[in-house]
């Protein structure tokens, strides 16, 4: 992963020392920490897992998009764990990033982004100040010097910084859709491998547009 952050949007956050025991990339997931959570939240994960059904048609894919099926599949548990646990995803948005004043999330979506290393797995969260994402996994990095850091990849756009909203699929596979951003001063961002790819495309397009009414602010781009 290409840790050169001259992206003025890309954000590494540290990882406290107290969780990095047991983090890591492909084989070396915290299981067991994992199943102890999933134990102690008990018929509440049922009952997520139950509501969850009615994107079946677009898990596979979601999972088909990472290198390895059992990443994408404890990735998933682990998030849906973390919001059990920390009690919703506006809690975890409030955790994860700096929230503006007046500032409210609208919806959050689990997807993946891409990187100069392949698709990262995460959440997407879509508020009434920014479009924002956040990898379910800390990467290893290893600074300049030698030093090894666990760092979050995380996304943050706000909306006065966004020019256009474009998306696309795959000329092939039509299953494979995705959701481009670019910002006002060129940077880009390609997310895929959504389980709800039509809400979170609708949510995005309908928080910029109420954003920039807002502001006075002419509409933003929607290439279809």
């Amino acid at each position: 992963m290409d840790y050169n952050n001259n992206n003025p949007y890309l954000q590494f956050a540290p990882v406290p020392p107290a969780t990095r025991n047991g983090h890591g990339t492909n084989g070396n997931r915290p299981m067991g920490k994992i199943y102890d959570a999933l134990n102690r939240c008990g018929k509440r994960v049922e009952v997520a897992t139950r509501k969850a059904e009615v994107y079946a048609d677009n898990i596979w894919h979601h999972f088909k998009v990472s290198p390895s099926l059992t990443d994408a599949a404890m990735a998933r548990i682990a998030q849906g764990t973390k919001v059990l646990t920390e009690g919703g995803h506006d809690k975890v948005f409030q955790q994860t990033f700096e929230v503006l004043p007046g500032e409210k999330l609208l919806n959050a979506y689990a997807c993946y982004v891409s990187t100069s290393t392949g698709p990262v797995i995460g959440t997407l969260y879509i508020s009434t100040k920014k479009v924002a994402f956040c990898s379910e996994y800390p990467f290893c990095y290893y600074s300049p010097t030698g030093q090894q850091q666990w760092m979050y990849y995380k996304v943050v756009v706000q909306f006065d910084r966004l020019r256009a909203v474009n998306p696309s699929s795959n000329r092939v596979n039509q299953s494979e859709k995705y959701i481009q951003i670019v910002t006002t001063d060129g940077h880009e961002f390609w997310f895929m491998g959504f389980i709800s790819y039509d809400k979170a495309l609708k949510q995005l397009c309908e928080a910029l547009q109420q954003c920039r009414r807002s502001s006075g602010v002419i509409p933003v781009e929607h290439n279809a």
